[in-house]
């Protein structure tokens, strides 16, 4: 079995994605999110969205990019934002539960 690790994280299309759009971004510029559930997705929400605006949702890069975008673990970009800004707490996460 091979490691497919990248740096630290889950694959080389996550580590990449996580350092050339979402590096230094703060998960408070998405607002109403209450977990890490959700700022995956708003995280891939925001990549799908900027991906459609650089390249008008056509074409082969636009083809090629949503297959490399596939592979990204916006969960794992989430939590590593989630816990850089400490962003949900312990106690926030035992209030929820």
């Amino acid at each position: 079995m091979s490691d497919n690790t990248y740096n630290g994280w889950t694959n080389y299309a996550t580590w990449r994605v996580n350092l050339e759009v979402f590096d230094g971004m703060s998960p408070r510029e998405f607002p109403y999110v209450d977990d890490v559930y959700e700022l995956s997705r708003c995280l891939k929400t925001y990549m799908d969205d900027l991906l459609y605006d650089e390249t008008g949702g056509k074409g082969l890069a636009y083809d090629y990019a949503r297959s490399f975008l596939a592979d990204v673990d916006y969960y794992s970009i989430a939590e590593h934002m989630a816990d850089d800004y400490d962003l949900f707490t312990e106690e926030e996460e035992e209030e929820v539960e």
